[in-house]
C-alpha cells in the first residue's frame, strides 16, 4: 500500500514564503513522478508542480513558475515544495501524489490527504 502524507502548510503574508514536504512509502519509486496540486475554495483542483524521482526533471504550471520550486530527497522518499513570494490567489489545500507524473489528475494513483496554505493580503 503507497501512502503519501504532506506537512508544512499555514499561514503566511503575501510575499513570504512556506515549504511544504511530502513523504512517500509503499513502492519503489523510481520510474514514477510526485505532483501538487491545489484546490481553492470553490474551484477544481489544479496542477501545481512535478518532478520525476529518477531523473529529477521538473514541470511548473505558469502561475508558480519562477516562484515555487520542488525537490526531491530519494533517500528520503520525501518531496519538496518551496514556495516564495506567495500571493493571496496562491490560497489552496495543497495535495501531493504519486503516479506516472505529468499535469493531469488522472495519470496519479495515490494522493495525500491535502494540507492548507492560506496567504494573507
Amino acid at each position: 500500500q503507497v501512502h503519501v502524507v504532506e506537512s508544512g502548510g499555514g499561514l503566511v503574508q503575501a510575499g513570504g514564503s512556506l515549504r511544504l514536504s511530502c513523504a512517500a512509502s509503499g513502492r519503489t519509486f523510481g520510474s514514477y513522478a510526485m505532483g501538487w496540486f491545489r484546490q481553492a475554495p470553490g474551484k477544481e483542483r489544479e496542477f501545481v508542480a512535478a518532478i520525476f524521482w529518477s531523473s529529477g526533471n521538473t514541470d511548473y504550471a505558469d502561475s508558480v513558475s519562477g516562484r515555487f520550486t520542488i525537490a526531491r530527497d530519494n533517500a528520503k522518499n520525501t518531496v519538496y515544495l518551496q514556495m516564495t513570494s506567495l500571493k493571496p490567489e496562491d490560497t489552496a489545500v495543497y495535495f501531493c501524489a504519486s503516479g506516472r507524473g505529468g499535469r493531469y489528475e488522472r495519470w496519479y494513483e495515490y494522493w495525500g490527504q491535502g494540507t492548507q496554505v492560506t496567504v494573507s493580503s
